[in-house]
């Protein structure tokens, strides 16, 4: 027999069934839910309305039936278009943790390293290029090859984690920007934007040209405040013409900026930076044994001073050091001759 609450369980199964949905989707999908059970008994009483109070009353009942679940019908904002985002997301205290259900923990260890990457990216730009996701794998204690990487990356952009650019730079996708939130607030509170209007995570859109002032907007967010405002709300400065930004600082891939990954340097939260050091000790030694390797090998040779054993590394140092003996006996005085004194008779 029908009652209300299948509402609700139609409701779930639909949206459970979809990675993401705008919010004019969500509320197509809620009326399609009340008729449906209507259509089994006309007589139901079912709460139903378009306006945004009774959208917000809705999303609260969802989340109060999947809350012992861990899970949460979340909204954000998408950043490219500005529309209304909702998703079922994981809340448990490991907020990675809802990449487990898809990827092994190899994959997972090389999500957050890139991951880490976007957020410490230069010029508050949050991408990495390609070749330097790639080269994240080198540093993961892991068998996984280049190769398999490329495969787990295109993989990453498939299920809506990560955004490839025309340009092959990594950027984060609406959908990890909203699961992943709590754990990127607590793993870089000094990396994460907010938007000065929706105060919302910014990871592209526009900044105050000012230097030094750190407000921040989402683009659609500027255009609306822009129509209505001359002026930066923190530093007072004066903005150009409504319609033009090319005057004001970007924020995302529109603010990377060629070579500014340091040459092939990675960069690490400041956490990191003993064992920074030491992978870079690492390295130079390495570096170093394959240079001697390269070396042809010195022969050795022993030579005898005053009593002391001295190693010669080759035959060159020995000359130069015979060539130096010579120089010293020149730039030395001759030996005193003593003659012998003569007596006086």
């Amino acid at each position: 027999m029908a009652s209300s609450n299948d509402v609700q369980r139609l409701y779930l199964q639909a949206i459970m069934s979809r990675r993401f949905l705008s919010q004019k989707l969500a509320a197509q999908i809620w009326y399609k839910c009340v008729e449906a059970v209507k259509a089994v008994d006309e007589t139901l009483d079912i709460d139903y309305g378009e306006d945004r109070a009774s959208w917000d009353a809705w999303v609260t009942k969802i989340n109060a039936a999947l809350n012992p679940l861990d899970l949460e019908f979340a909204h954000t904002i998408d950043e490219p278009t500005g529309k209304d985002m909702y998703a079922i997301v994981n809340r448990k205290s490991d907020e990675i943790a809802q990449l487990a259900t898809e990827y092994q923990i190899a994959e997972i260890t090389y999500f957050k390293a890139i991951l880490e990457q976007i957020m410490l990216a230069p010029n508050e730009s949050y991408c990495v290029s390609s070749l330097a996701a790639l080269r994240e794998v080198s540093h993961l204690k892991s068998t996984m090859t280049k190769t398999q990487a490329e495969r787990v990356l295109g993989s990453f952009v498939a299920r809506g984690w990560l955004v490839k650019s025309n340009k092959g730079r990594y950027s984060l996708a609406t959908r990890a920007i909203l699961e992943l939130q709590p754990y990127l607030r607590s793993t870089y509170p000094d990396e994460v934007l907010e938007c000065t209007i929706c105060m919302e995570m910014v990871t592209s859109g526009i900044a105050c040209p000012t230097q030094a002032c750190k407000i921040r907007f989402h683009t659609h967010c500027y255009t609306g405040y822009r129509r209505l405002h001359a002026h930066c709300p923190a530093c007072g400065g004066t903005w150009g013409a409504a319609d033009d930004q090319s005057k004001m600082g970007r924020v995302g891939e529109r603010a990377f900026r060629d070579g500014q990954e340091n040459r092939g340097r990675r960069v690490r939260r400041s956490a990191d930076d003993d064992e920074e050091d030491e992978e870079d000790e690492e390295e130079q030694e390495d570096e170093r044994e394959q240079s001697q390797a390269s070396q042809p090998v010195a022969v050795k040779k022993e030579k005898k001073g005053k009593g002391k054993k001295k190693v010669i590394e080759s035959d060159e140092e020995e000359e130069e050091e015979e060539a130096d003996a010579d120089e010293q006996d020149e730039e030395s005085p001759p030996p005193r001759t003593q003659g012998k004194r003569k007596s006086r008779r």
